[in-house]
């Protein structure tokens, strides 16, 4: 089915290919400047550190429904080896085979596209299975650490956690911006709380995967005006799914990582953040969320960390 003609018209508004030049593979990260990193710093008062990151375990919240997306796999490979013969040091040594997007991530630039086009218009069939992604892999994303702004709709709206259907609009956004007291800015880095990881940390994977709240068509046009560098909030999908629009799936990673150019993340738990934030009574924070530099990847694993 094509994309219909809504998709097209709000692709052509949120557009940045040649924005920052025609070889750009970093999208809206662009926008943290180094005078948007001191500022976020100058946010530092107490140094109290929230981390937002979910558990790195085999029984993870991938539960199948993405192909190949599998969690992690952790073996052992040396236990108390004396690599040097008896009785000298000994080593222990292990590893993970896991999907680079199966818990608290990045999205790549390069993780979605359409009509054959990535961000900036790089040819889609630039990703292969050996090469792996030519042009906008993850790497290229460099450090992100801004000012982290939480907008927490769903204690805006006076929830737990916002229902199964739950389309978050730029009416909501502009209503945890209210409740925080703060503005959005350029280069800031948005945390959009749902409270739909709850569904997971109580023990139900499947719920928390599908049906999901999460973000409506609507809000890429919303971070584009504010001049957002990221996103990032607490569920699988990102977005609402099932879509707004009916066939329309991935339609806002389509319009955030492919015509933005603007990173998003997922799995992120931002349940504490929410309780920190009403006790601080701020919302606004350090924010130092470093991608792992996996060269040609279309996503990342991150552990992000909000400092007061």
């Amino acid at each position: 089915m094509p994309l219909p003609a809504e998709f097209h018209e709000i692709a052509k508004r949120v557009n940045n290919w040649g924005r920052w030049g025609e070889g750009d593979e970093r999208g809206t990260l662009n926008l943290i400047t180094d005078e948007v990193v001191c500022a976020a710093a100058r946010t530092v008062a107490s140094g109290r550190r929230v981390p937002l990151a979910l558990p790195l375990q085999q029984d993870g919240v991938q539960t199948g429904m993405i192909p190949g997306r599998v969690n992690p796999l952790h073996t052992m490979v040396a236990i108390n080896l004396e690599m040097f013969g008896p009785d000298t040091v000994a080593t222990s040594d292990d590893t993970v085979t896991m999907g680079l997007q199966a818990g608290t991530h990045w999205d790549g630039l390069c993780h979605v596209s359409h009509g054959g086009r990535l961000y900036n218009g790089r040819p889609a069939d630039s990703i292969t299975g050996h090469g792996r992604a030519a042009f906008n892999g993850v790497e290229k994303a460099g450090p992100i650490v801004s000012r982290g702004v939480l907008l927490d709709v769903a204690r805006a709206r006076n929830v737990h956690r916002l229902d199964d259907d739950h389309a978050v609009t730029p009416e909501d956004l502009e209503a945890a911006e209210e409740l925080a007291g703060i503005t959005v800015r350029s280069g800031d880095i948005v945390l959009v709380r749902t409270g739909q990881i709850q569904r997971y940390l109580t023990g139900d994977k499947h719920a928390y995967a599908h049906p999901s709240p999460g973000l409506s068509i609507r809000t890429p046009e919303w971070f584009h005006a504010r001049d957002v560098a990221a996103v990032a909030n607490d569920t699988l999908t990102f977005e609402i799914i099932p879509p707004e629009i009916e066939g329309l799936w991935l339609g806002v990673h389509a319009l955030d990582l492919v015509e933005m150019g603007m990173p998003q993340g997922q799995n992120w738990n931002l349940e504490g953040l929410s309780e920190v934030c009403a006790e601080e009574g701020r919302y606004a924070f350090l924010l130092s969320a470093m991608p792992e530099p996996f060269v040609g990847a279309t996503g990342t694993p991150v552990a992000p960390v909000a400092i007061f």
